[in-house]
């Protein structure tokens, strides 16, 4: 599918970026045929004038729908569901819909920013390699431990129920990156992890792992 039947959306990406997974994420699910705009950030292509120029704050991932740019994947993933209502992101309870909106703001304001590429670049510089993946793996555990709470009495096969929604459009990225990037030990948080076991399995989860994207790396 394409929008509006016109020219693909395209998504400037990085295939580790936990951000753009989740947009990968919503992009599979609403059944786009998008085009995947690499940004290598480990090269820092996210700084040169011509990325600045999508996105001047220099972050991935950035929207690209005709002639609009939408930047921050929290703004991104609520244009598609307003825009695009195929698979909702969002369930139509009120409560549900507030306890989505928390579990993803604790991913994408509690956890993820403190563990970004930045920010570890900053403690290795000051403090010393060694201190990036205990500070990483502390503030990860922290939102999980908030997370468990949160879900506890919500969750189903999914975050919040047996549909996928917003929240775990979030969740599935920041699990993903703490076990396999940051080494985080899962068992403290047993419903984070079943919740990781489901991601898995879900075709539109599966095909936005950063392994399948064009520009993993190929050794």
């Amino acid at each position: 599918m394409t929008s509006s039947g016109e020219k693909k959306l395209q998504l400037y990406s990085y295939h580790r970026s936990s951000c753009s997974f989740r947009v990968r994420i919503a992009l599979n699910l609403k059944g786009f045929d998008y085009e995947y705009k690499p940004v290598n950030l480990l090269k820092g292509e996210q700084k040169t004038p011509e990325f600045l120029k999508v996105n001047p704050i220099g972050y991935v991932p950035a929207l690209v729908d005709g002639d609009l740019v939408i930047a921050d994947s929290f703004a991104i993933i609520m244009y598609l569901e307003e825009k695009y209502p195929q698979h909702p992101l969002l369930p139509r309870d009120l409560a549900k819909k507030a306890i989505n909106y928390q579990a993803a703001n604790i991913v994408s304001a509690s956890i993820q920013p403190l563990q970004n590429l930045d920010v570890l670049k900053y403690i290795e510089e000051k403090v010393g390699p060694e201190a990036k993946m205990p500070w990483a793996q502390k503030h990860i555990g922290k939102g999980f431990a908030a997370l468990e709470k949160l879900l506890q009495n919500h969750a189903g096969k999914y975050a919040t129920g047996d549909d996928l929604f917003l929240a775990d459009l979030f969740l599935a990225p920041q699990i993903h990156g703490a076990i396999i990037r940051f080494n985080l030990d899962m068992t403290p948080y047993p419903l984070l992890g079943r919740l990781h076991e489901a991601y898995m399995q879900v075709p539109a989860i599966k095909d936005a792992l950063p392994e399948n994207q064009p520009d993993y790396p190929s050794t």
